[in-house]
């Protein structure tokens, strides 16, 4: 059994935000891989399914985000469960849009429901950092993880959750390579260079050309006139 847990806060208002980006990848997941309703527990909202041959539950927090390590440690405790069992998707900073990078243990780095999770559980769990970039300023972070994706942004974004979605089965059995290039299979897909190489001339063997031969023409005797025949009789009876 695995839990995958996504971090975002709950509600309308925070759907379409930077923040939320763990629940989006989740409700991806759940989708694509024919996981049952969503329902109230754990002081979140779960999902249940098989990713491969796993058993997982997927869960999001609805404490809001600098809660989750309520809703984390209870799933935890519920399902005898350790931070080994344990995968987070949430949304990073340091990372730009369209890039995700797997990471075990370490530090939260000022994130709030990372912060939430270690004093409940520790860090000894393994997290998707989904990454959504930064506003270039420190004093403008706060409103940009709480504000939507941009337009621009909408692609690229859905290119990465169905690169998630496809590598689920792997993120829960620890096949960090084989996700990761599931991942990359989606957001940076092999192009056809256009250089592909022709096939070798056919060289046709070489044939001689019959030349024709003009036939000899026959010798042409040319008549003799009257003048040379008296000429030759007289030269006979001289």
């Amino acid at each position: 059994m695995k839990l995958i847990v996504g971090l975002g806060n709950p509600g309308p208002k925070y759907d379409a935000n930077r923040h939320n980006v763990g629940f989006m990848a989740l409700d991806r997941i759940a989708s694509d891989h024919g996981f049952g309703p969503w329902r109230a527990r754990f002081q979140g909202e779960t999902a249940e399914g098989r990713l491969g041959d796993m058993r997982v539950t997927l869960l999001k927090p609805t404490t809001f985000m600098n809660l989750s390590g309520q809703s984390v440690s209870e799933a935890m405790r519920y399902l005898k469960l350790g931070p080994e069992d344990v995968v987070v998707l949430h949304d990073e900073l340091d990372l730009p849009p369209g890039k995700a990078r797997l990471k075990l243990g370490g530090g939260h780095a000022g994130h709030n429901g990372l912060r939430s999770i270690h004093q409940h559980i520790g860090d000894n769990y393994r997290r998707l950092r989904i990454g959504i970039g930064h506003p270039g300023h420190k004093d403008r972070v706060a409103g940009y993880v709480l504000s939507d994706f941009a337009k621009a942004e909408e692609a690229g974004l859905d290119d990465l959750l169905r690169g998630i979605s496809d590598g689920a089965a792997a993120l829960a059995a620890g096949d960090d390579a084989r996700f990761m290039n599931a991942v990359a299979a989606r957001v940076a897909p092999p192009r056809n260079s256009g250089t592909r190489p022709q096939p070798a001339a056919v060289t046709q063997p070489a044939t001689t050309k019959p030349v024709a031969v003009k036939p000899e023409a026959p010798a042409v005797v040319e008549p003799q006139t009257l003048t040379d025949r008296l000429r030759a009789l007289s030269e006979r009876f001289r």
